[in-house]
């Protein structure tokens, strides 16, 4: 079955900052926007950030433990390759990227081992990236 690009709409309370944020942190090209909204090309996804009142997820984030850690709820992200995902954490470790959770291996030689990592943006969103070195394992049980 091929993927289908997904397309996801977040509320941001400072376009600004979230806008900087995308753009030069993650390096997301921009597409179309207007005063209240700018569209990105998330790994290959459409992210729309809208302008929005600060929700309480974004004022105090929910989590849920998961493998050791408390898991922010609810979170957003993308599974990507290994090497991408390395790249990526590198990348955000070299601009000193405050994490939630560090980049890491989750469920550690068990059924669905994967590398992740989490963080907020700039409006309190929660983001997760994690990778498989068996992507077969992605919804193994």
């Amino acid at each position: 079955m091929q993927l289908c690009p997904f397309h996801l709409a977040i509320p941001v309370y400072d376009l600004n900052a979230a806008r900087t944020f995308y753009r030069d942190v993650f390096g997301l090209q921009e597409g179309r926007s207007s005063d209240h909204w700018v569209d990105f090309n998330f790994f290959g996804h459409q992210l729309v950030i809208h302008l929005a009142p600060k929700n309480a997820a974004q004022e105090a984030a929910h989590t849920n433990a998961v493998d050791g850690h408390d898991v922010p709820v609810p979170h957003f992200g993308v599974v990507l390759g290994m090497t991408q995902w390395e790249a990526l954490a590198e990348r955000l470790k070299a601009l000193n990227t405050r994490f939630v959770i560090e980049p890491g291996i989750r469920f550690q030689g068990l059924v669905g081992e994967q590398a992740t990592m989490f963080l907020f943006d700039p409006c309190g969103n929660a983001l997760e990236f994690k990778a498989f070195k068996d992507i077969s394992q992605l919804f193994a049980k």
